[in-house]
């Protein structure tokens, strides 16, 4: 990577990171905390306060990442995240239920995650996109794993209204970043021809790249509706959950970094992908097989480190070949609707995996979930990773 491609890389991943950052420290004690407010007694409505989030975000994405093609990267992505600050403090305002349902919706239409990918995607070459990718995707997985540590901590130091301020001011910080840190948009970007939005919705690579995000995304939610009760029931107390699922997540990048960047340099990067999917229907299959059986934690967190491995894999290498095949003056748009449809999926992971929990319980949850990363697995086996192929 030259000079200037590490820098990119790192402001924008510090971009999503603090974004990111932000998010996660919500999950772990929003269900909690969110009880303590008028018409928090509603589980129902906590449930949508919780998953606004992702809905507004779905419906934006797209628009954002047009927004980026024809005003440019920078603009759209401070808006974006002046856009999430003002819903963060919204949240941290809100004196009832209700008003949070509304930042949290305000928050979701800060959706720059198309902008900034598109940003770093103009700024690097092909050659290394992955491993700038994979720096995003690793800056996302350790806010993840902070948050699951730290938020417990802070929700006992300043509640939930405290994160939330704190949220709003990790989006001030991006906007700096974005202003005095990010480089400069490459002059070949702003002079680039009109993009159709026939190109990206046409294409048959992009649109496998887009069922597979919404369904690695579905999956993904949807996993965490039964797997904390299956650590409880190995003996690990709730509070104890990082444990298990910290290791597992530096595990797995460790393992990454080591293996995905050689394979990419040799031509094995569609073999390293389509592998990636098949690990993550043996974990789901795995999961299945032990519902019932009482496994133990090592076990369960074994299976965690191989899902993470797989997880990360896919989140650094499918943005990176979006971009590939996306033609350059539609490149914002293809992000725009590959975010869409990963922001739907958190949705439907969300809504879908409750419902399966109600109706069918664990089992069902992991035998869904393993059968819809296998029809992943079949619509992606024809996928080529570089431009002018695949459509």
């Amino acid at each position: 990577m030259t000079a200037l491609e590490r820098r990119a890389s790192f402001s924008l991943a510090s971009i999503f990171a603090l974004r990111m950052l932000g998010l996660f420290l919500i999950l772990p004690v929003f269900a909690i905390e969110a009880a303590r407010y008028p018409g928090g007694d509603d589980a129902a409505m906590v449930g949508l306060t919780m998953g606004i989030y992702g809905l507004t975000q779905a419906m934006l994405q797209f628009l954002y990442g047009l927004a980026s093609d024809r005003l440019g990267r920078k603009p759209v992505i401070v808006f974006g995240l002046l856009v999430f600050a003002v819903g963060s403090l919204l949240a941290a305002w809100a004196p009832s239920l209700t008003w949070l349902a509304i930042g949290r919706a305000v928050q979701g239409a800060g959706a720059v995650s198309a902008a900034v990918t598109a940003l770093l995607a103009d700024q690097t070459r092909d050659i290394v996109r992955t491993k700038s990718m994979a720096m995003v995707g690793a800056s996302i997985g350790l806010m993840f794993a902070l948050s699951l540590v730290a938020a417990p901590v802070l929700a006992g130091w300043i509640g939930l209204v405290g994160i939330f301020a704190l949220t709003g001011a990790l989006a001030l910080l991006g906007v700096a970043a974005v202003i005095w840190w990010v480089p400069a948009e490459p002059v070949q970007h702003k002079n680039l021809p009109r993009g159709r939005l026939a190109d990206v919705l046409h294409s048959a690579a992009l649109l496998r790249l887009n069922f597979g995000v919404f369904v690695l995304h579905a999956v993904q939610l949807a996993m965490w509706l039964a797997l904390p009760a299956m650590l409880v029931q190995a003996g690990l107390a709730r509070q104890d959950h990082w444990q298990v699922y910290l290791p597992a997540v530096l595990g797995s990048f460790v393992v990454m970094g080591g293996s995905l960047f050689q394979l990419e340099r040799r031509g094995y990067l569609r073999a390293v992908f389509l592998t990636s999917i098949g690990l993550i229907v043996l974990v789901l299959a795995g999961l299945w097989t032990q519902v019932d059986a009482m496994p133990g934690v090592a076990l369960l967190g074994t299976l965690l480190f191989v899902f993470f491995y797989g997880f990360n894999v896919l989140e650094a290498s499918q943005p990176s070949i979006v971009t590939r095949v996306a033609p350059a003056e539609s490149r914002g748009a293809a992000i725009g609707v590959y975010n869409t449809l990963q922001s739907l999926g958190f949705f439907a992971g969300g809504m879908g995996g409750g419902w399966l929990m109600k109706h069918g319980g664990a089992n069902s949850l992991f035998a869904v979930c393993a059968g819809l990363m296998l029809a992943w697995l079949l619509v992606a086996w024809p996928m080529q990773t570089q431009a002018g192929r695949g459509h």
